[in-house]
């Protein structure tokens, strides 16, 4: 069963970067796009960017597009997630999460727990 792990999460400063990253807890014969997802307090979860099983293709949300990268590292089986001039606004749990059709465009399921991004102003 696929159980997915981010860290990287942290607090850092307004304009400061992150750099989060997912990676399987264990090996799986599994070809899966891995989708970003975040909660902020109070707010449903959004989505934030997407990259399919090969890395040809990359979504972004439109509030993090040119801030915000997607890559992964197939040697490695990780997906990360890149994140420069942050904003206060982007303060939430960061979540990735498998969509196993590979194609990016979801369902989605095998949230991992989530790592917590706080942006100070």
């Amino acid at each position: 069963q696929l159980k997915l792990v981010e860290s990287g999460g942290g607090l850092v400063q307004a304009g400061g970067s992150l750099r989060l990253s997912c990676a399987p807890s264990e090996p799986v014969n599994i070809n899966y796009a891995t989708g970003w997802f975040r909660q902020a307090a109070g707010k449903e979860r959004e989505f934030v960017a997407a990259i399919r099983w090969r890395g040809s293709n990359k979504y972004y949300s439109d509030s993090v597009r040119g801030r915000f990268t997607i890559s992964k590292d197939h040697a490695k089986d990780t997906v990360y997630l890149q994140m420069n001039n942050l904003k206060p606004e982007d303060t939430a749990v960061y979540y990735c999460a498998a969509d196993k059709s590979g194609r990016g465009s979801g369902p989605y399921d095998s949230y991992g727990q989530g790592t917590q991004v706080t942006v100070s102003s």
